[in-house]
């Protein structure tokens, strides 16, 4: 695994000392004295570490390191410069620099640290390998989940499949209860179609033509016959997406066909023998519409025989990254790209969100930041712009305590602090929040000698 390395400099001094050296792949360096098209200059040529000196202005390192980050987060840079006392050197490697030498560059040193890139990099391929593999592991017919809530379903569907008449899937917004439902239905013997029925976009006095169909002439407009939806999933699956927004009026009437397998399309003189799976989701607690009158009973317990409740992403981060990974690998397909995966910084984020929009919004935030990337791992700022206001967006201050307030100083020492605390040590973020510039910020953390 050949490591491809830039020289980052003013003149060519360094560039011919790291390319001679023993350790070094013929071809495999490449020199640049400017920054200028310098993304552009490691993209077209797969670069994998940048050598180059420590500016004389910190501060100005500092931006440097967090801008290649920003870039591409797994880009090694190797500093050179004079000696530093190791909280210095410290101070670097949490900006992003991998690690520092001291001038003048010795072959040995720098072997050592290419050694330990390469070993890095060899590391996160069989991780990503046994990811992959995870990842066929935990997936189950379109369902992807490692957490024991998911392992449960995966078991109960199994289990319920060669044998359910009607089901009740239950969950928020989001979380995947039309998947537990198409799961269902792959698992069963049921030889026909697999048909949605949308109950929030239908309105309340097609329900019946819709779902039980009709003869020609059986109402005014009724120029011909019409399979309803029942009839046309014979021996098959119909999933009432939303059952709890089915009107009232025709409730009694669904439960009588789910009890006898039997339909009468409008108009018709005779009933018609069926053989429907019936499954229902719901965002609703139906038993509690039942107690209030908002659903019927008869109709309740007959979807209910078994209640299959999908609970919610932040209530299962376990399987974050295996979803990310599934979808990432949709839709690298889906926009032709090769987006390996994402960053530390978002892996925690996404630990730490609410998810509100469950696996739905998940997916649509994964589908943007393909769509937009242009790099090897998806980092925050290539997220959806609601996430960044998110991490901008001033929270409350719960360490301030009356007894420890002393000067502004102090305060404002305290706020920068948990600033950088919450946002992860992000610069952009944290000088954003304040409403400073990012230069402005360091000469605070410099000023009252804040760790960073």
């Amino acid at each position: 695994m050949n490591l491809r390395i830039l020289i980052l400099d003013k003149d060519l001094s360094l560039y011919n000392l790291v390319k001679n050296f023993s350790l070094i792949q013929k071809g495999s360096v490449y020199f640049s004295d400017t920054r200028g098209n310098l993304y552009s200059f490691i993209r077209n040529n797969d670069i994998n570490v940048i050598i180059t000196e420590l500016e004389h202005n910190p501060v100005d390192a500092a931006f440097f390191l967090q801008d290649i980050k920003a870039f591409d987060p797994i880009l090694e840079v190797i500093l050179l410069g004079n000696p530093l006392d190791s909280e210095e050197v410290l101070n670097l490697i949490r900006k992003g620099a991998t690690d520092y030498l001291e001038k003048p560059l010795k072959e040995k040193e720098l072997e050592k640290i290419l050694k330990k890139i390469k070993d890095k990099r060899k590391l996160r391929k069989k991780t990503f390998r046994l990811e992959t593999e995870l990842e066929k592991k935990y997936s189950f017919q379109g369902m992807v989940g490692k957490s024991p809530f998911m392992l449960e379903i995966f078991n109960l569907i199994e289990k319920i499949a060669p044998y359910f008449k009607s089901v009740l899937i239950s969950g928020e917004a989001g979380s995947g209860k039309e998947l537990a439902a198409q799961a269902l239905y792959k698992k069963s013997p049921a030889q026909n179609n697999f048909l949605v029925f949308d109950c929030v976009s239908v309105p309340g006095s097609l329900f019946e033509p819709e779902l039980f169909g009709y003869k020609k002439g059986a109402f005014k407009g009724a120029e011909r016959n019409h399979k309803g939806l029942f009839e046309k999933a014979d021996q098959g699956v119909i999933y009432l997406d939303e059952v709890s927004e089915m009107p009232l009026s025709f409730q009694s009437k669904l439960a009588q066909v789910l009890k006898e397998q039997k339909i009468k399309p409008l108009g018709a003189e005779e009933e018609q023998n069926l053989n429907v799976r019936v499954i229902a989701s719901t965002t609703r607690d139906l038993k509690e519409h039942v107690n209030k009158g908002k659903f019927k009973k008869e109709l309740y317990h007959q979807l209910n025989n078994v209640e299959i409740h999908i609970p919610p992403l932040r209530m299962r981060a376990e399987d974050i990254p295996l979803l990310v990974r599934h979808f990432l690998k949709h839709f690298n397909q889906k926009y032709k790209k090769n987006i390996k995966g994402v960053s530390q910084r978002v892996q925690k984020f996404f630990h730490n969100y609410e998810w509100t929009g469950n696996v739905k919004e998940l997916k649509d935030v994964i589908e943007i930041a393909v769509e937009v990337s242009d790099k090897d791992f998806i980092d925050m700022e290539g997220l959806p712009q609601y996430f960044q206001e998110s991490l901008a967006r001033p929270k409350k201050i719960p360490f301030i305590r009356r007894e420890e307030l002393s000067t502004m100083d102090a305060l404002e020492k305290e706020y920068i602090v948990y600033l950088l605390k919450i946002t992860d040590s992000n610069m952009t973020q944290t000088a954003k929040t304040l409403g400073i510039s990012r230069s402005t910020l360091y000469n605070k953390i410099e000023k009252y000698h804040i760790p960073h």
